[in-house]
């Protein structure tokens, strides 16, 4: 099956909302790339505008996060109802940000997933181990118990639509990078965790990208795998002469 490459750029908490605007008319029409496809993930006070700029182009946009509950009594959180409201296409799920410094866990990440298709949004599900966990040997092990979780009540046609990142938390934002046949590996092996769920065609269907430490130099070479589908870039997408260039090299 083919699967159309994409790359997501996960901007963080960076940006403010006259950065984005700026940022998008420097990449419109050059990050467009025919059989690519090009998210940006912004910060929640940038995604009005950013929407608003991507019409008219093939750039998707998407959220970094968002509450399981429509609506309620949880200050400072934003719904699937909001994001959907606003015309956001994606929104990442389970990012290691957020399972370590926001005690998000797998339960957690599937009330979000759930949230997420019910308000047509499509989920970026983030899965990866620690260096202790990688070192002790566990990195399937753990790749498999955070995706079946994520992955817990969908039926095959929902699971055929998200996208899973494959982070390992010890290469995000430090430099360091899982090699490419690594990489293809541990993917490899997600992608039959998700056939062992449903089936081989659902597997084959899902888009499963590498995240960590991944820049224009380095990202053909992820993407000349058989597994890998994309990359969720972080530092490298904020500039935006690195995204199109992320973009161009995903081809």
């Amino acid at each position: 099956m083919s699967r159309k490459p994409i790359i997501a750029g996960n901007w963080k908490m960076f940006k403010t909302v006259s950065e984005a605007a700026s940022f998008f008319a420097d990449v419109k029409g050059k990050a467009e790339v025919d059989g690519v496809e090009s998210v940006i993930c912004a910060p929640f006070t940038a995604l009005p505008s950013l929407v608003e700029a991507a019409k008219g182009t093939t750039i998707a946009i998407g959220a970094q996060n968002l509450h399981f509950e429509d609506n309620g009594a949880f200050t400072g959180e934003i719904s699937g109802v909001m994001l959907k409201d606003l015309g956001v296409k994606y929104v990442i799920i389970g990012h290691s940000e957020r399972r370590a410094y926001f005690a998000e866990t797998d339960e957690i990440v599937s009330k979000k997933v759930h949230a997420a298709f019910k308000n047509d949004l499509t989920p970026i599900v983030c899965v990866g181990e620690k260096l202790e966990e990688r070192e002790a040997g566990e990195t399937k092990n753990v790749c498999s118990v955070q995706t079946v979780a994520a992955f817990q009540g969908l039926s095959a046609s929902q699971a055929a639509e998200v996208v899973v990142a494959y982070e390992p938390i010890w290469a995000i934002g430090t430099g360091k990078s899982s090699t490419s046949e690594d990489a293809q590996d541990v993917i490899g092996y997600i992608r039959s965790v998700i056939a062992g769920l449903y089936d081989d065609a659902t597997a084959a269907a899902v888009r499963i990208q590498y995240g960590g430490s991944v820049k224009p130099n380095n990202v053909a070479e992820y993407m000349g795998q058989q597994d890998i589908d994309g990359a969720l870039v972080g530092g490298a997408s904020l500039e935006p002469a690195s995204y199109i260039a992320l973009i161009e090299g995903a081809k």
